[in-house]
């Protein structure tokens, strides 16, 4: 949808959805002369209604950039030189042919990033994948997000539900802090608190959400998991379970209520360091509240050796309290009929023994991925079987992979390494091939927005000679290697078209409801005519599927190893990957706007710790795991901010990268999900020599 603004300076207004991260928030994209000047926020919108954080206008500063790849770039020597994009296409599926027939078809992989999408981009990269022969796909979500789906996808059938924060009575935050990760989000938490409602926030830094709790539990990192279980035993002695939902619609509720028996008050105080009283306040509240809360997991639970087992935990929560797929609670929506772009059905390729699957069977079956960390390895040392070439799409594993040393040791080992991005990044200048790729406003996608059942369709707005959109990419090389006949469609238009099919909903109806169209109203409480999408169809708090695997089936509580096995030589524990709200996760460090609000990297540390060590702020400092060491400067934070023999490091600065010290070896056994967030680690005040 368009039109036209009025007066002399001739500019278009487009309607769209940002995806400069992945809260798909209404935008108007103001265009004149063919380029992007201004990205405001569409009021219509129920998501956003107007409002953008800041990431939303840098969409202005991406497209534009004077440092944007426009065009493909092939590694000669040290130095680059630009080829003609069909030329590079040729060369690269010779090579795709070459490695297969060498290595067999396994050999080659495909690893899709955030940073030029998720719904269609990441079907496509499967579909391409599995049309060559190959079971390899990897993707950013081994390190990010899989954790929570797997988890409750174990409990409930699904991935987490949509709290409905406006509705709720109670609202509960475990490891999130909305207002720099997900702003709109946030205003909907601020409408549930001034209706009343009761903000619990769990989190180890007294982070901007934090500040705005009513009841603030600060714990030691990784031990959330022991909260959950002391606020399930606190909820069952009380009484105040939801009696019809445990009985009609729950699986292994008396072997969880024996477990949960030994989480008393005591022993969650001492695990986490919560202040006395402070757990039964919470569960309290979350009591008087029921069915009515919200709860949401953010990304503080993953990157631990016991993440899924924890948020499984939390989600019991929800059954507990008669919280799940009612008003005010944890909405769990339903999904409107678009055909599948995977290719899992017609070419199951499993039984090829895709990367990790052995190990991480779980992450297989339930997420049909790769694993990354894995797959670091196997290039390195050939085992299973040679994995020698690699597309990477929209990602960085060079920045954002634990152990970055052994990342950019494998990657640089490739026969082939192709990157599609949008600018030359630490993982792109190792590859043989950089591609230039199309931003989300260089092509027309579908989005849904589950919150409310809306779908969306978002329009091609401008585009660039050589800068493939993702269907453009897959399907060029595709036609190259002989798969064509999984890639049929001449252009995007075509492919949405096939997606729609089903759905009783054409593109131009879409086009029509730029702020999105109502695939299905809102239900509650499905589960009482279809049940849960679970193997028992019943909420589960023990799961024989994960017995079956030999894995416990309760979602057992094992206490951190910086708490349980101290290394004295690292007397701190560190956690990775507080937001900053200009950036998502290591993108959008390149802008100047950004750059000028959040000037660098730092290491957050308790002022006790600073004194012991002779830290003054500013300072200089040395971090230091088992697995390496980097600068970084100090950072002294309030008494308050953050807990005694804990420090904090953001991800994604390439001059303080922290995954130089973080591990990939450690894993949480069912998802496999890398140890970031618990470090043990050592900080040292660097000397000056004169």
């Amino acid at each position: 949808m368009k039109f036209m603004n009025s007066g002399k300076d001739n500019v278009v207004v487009h309607q769209s959805l940002c995806r400069m991260c992945d809260d798909h928030c209404g935008i108007n994209v103001h265009v004149q002369d063919g380029r992007v000047m201004k990205i405001d926020g569409i009021k219509e919108h129920p998501w956003n209604r107007g409002r953008l954080c800041v990431k939303g206008p840098l969409g202005v500063d991406q497209i534009n950039a004077s440092n944007r790849l426009l065009k493909p770039l092939k590694k000669k020597g040290n130095d680059w030189e630009e080829v003609p994009l069909e030329t590079v296409l040729d060369e690269i599926a010779e090579k795709i042919t070459y490695i297969q027939k060498k290595y067999g078809k396994r050999a080659m992989s495909v690893w899709k990033g955030e940073a030029l999408g998720f719904m269609t981009q990441e079907d496509l990269a499967r579909r391409f994948v599995h049309s060559i022969g190959s079971p390899n796909y990897f993707s950013s979500d081994s390190q990010c997000m899989n954790s929570r789906l797997i988890s409750y996808n174990l409990a409930t059938g699904t991935g987490p539900g949509k709290p409905e924060f406006g509705k709720s009575k109670c609202i509960v935050l475990w490891g999130a802090n909305p207002p720099y990760s997900h702003p709109s989000m946030t205003q909907e938490i601020m409408k549930g608190k001034k209706a009343g409602s009761k903000l619990i926030v769990i989190d180890s830094r007294r982070s901007a959400i934090a500040r705005q709790a009513d009841i603030f539990l600060q714990i030691k990192p990784g031990t959330d998991g022991a909260v959950a279980w002391g606020l399930a035993r606190e909820i069952i002695k009380s009484g105040s379970i939801c009696r019809g939902f445990i009985e009609n619609h729950c699986l292994g509720f008396d072997e969880f209520t024996s477990y949960a028996a030994g989480f008393t008050q005591e022993f969650v105080e001492d695990e986490t360091g919560l202040e006395p009283g402070r757990l039964v306040e919470a569960a309290g509240a979350m009591c008087k509240a029921a069915p009515r809360v919200a709860s949401l997991v953010g990304n503080g639970l993953e990157h631990h050796e016991n993440g899924v087992n924890n948020i499984r935990a939390v989600a019991c929560l929800d059954a507990l309290l008669g919280s799940l797929d009612v008003e005010g609670g944890t909405f769990i929506p339903e999904n409107p009929n678009l055909r599948d772009l995977t290719l899992y059905k017609e070419l199951p390729l499993r039984h090829l023994n895709p990367i990790g699957a052995d190990k991480f069977p779980v992450l297989y079956d339930m997420r049909k991925e790769c694993h990354t960390m894995t797959a670091m390895e196997t290039i390195l040392s050939d085992k299973p079987y040679p994995l020698r070439g690699m597309v990477i799409t929209g990602a960085n594993p060079a920045l954002t992979n634990p152990n970055t040393e052994k990342v950019v040791r494998a990657l640089k080992t490739l026969d082939l390494l192709v990157v599609r991005d949008l600018w030359i990044t630490e993982t792109s200048s190792l590859a043989d091939y950089i591609l230039p790729a199309a931003t989300y406003l260089e092509r027309s996608e579908i989005h849904c927005h589950k919150d409310y059942q809306l779908i969306g369709l978002t329009p091609k707005i401008v585009s660039f000679p050589h800068c493939q959109n993702e269907y453009m990419f897959w399907r060029d090389l595709a036609h190259r290697l002989g798969a064509e006949k999984y890639f049929p469609w001449n252009s995007e238009d075509e492919l949405n078209n096939w997606i729609l099919a089903d759905s009783g909903i054409s593109r131009e109806h879409l086009f029509a409801h730029p702020a999105g169209y109502q695939y299905k109203p809102k239900r509650y409480k499905k589960y009482r005519l279809t049940g849960l999408n679970t193997p028992s169809g019943k909420f589960e708090f023990t799961s024989e599927y994960l017995r079956n695997y030999g894995y416990e089936y309760l979602p057992e509580y094992i206490s951190p190893r910086y708490i349980s096995k101290r290394d004295p030589q690292y007397p701190l524990v560190m956690i990775t990957g507080a937001r900053k709200m200009a950036f998502s996760n290591s993108r959008f460090r390149n802008f100047v706007r950004t750059c000028t609000s959040v000037p660098g990297p730092d290491v957050e540390l308790h002022p006790h710790d600073a004194k012991n060590l002779g830290i003054e702020d500013g300072n200089l400092v040395t971090v230091t795991s088992p697995v390496g060491s980097f600068e970084i400067p100090a950072k002294i934070m309030r008494d308050k901010d953050i807990l005694p023999g804990v420090i904090q490091i953001t991800h994604g600065w390439k001059d303080a990268n922290v995954n130089l010290i973080t591990h990939d070896e450690i894993n949480d056994p069912i998802d496999g999900f890398p140890l970031m967030k618990a470090v043990q680690v050592r900080i040292e005040k660097k000397k000056i020599l004169f």
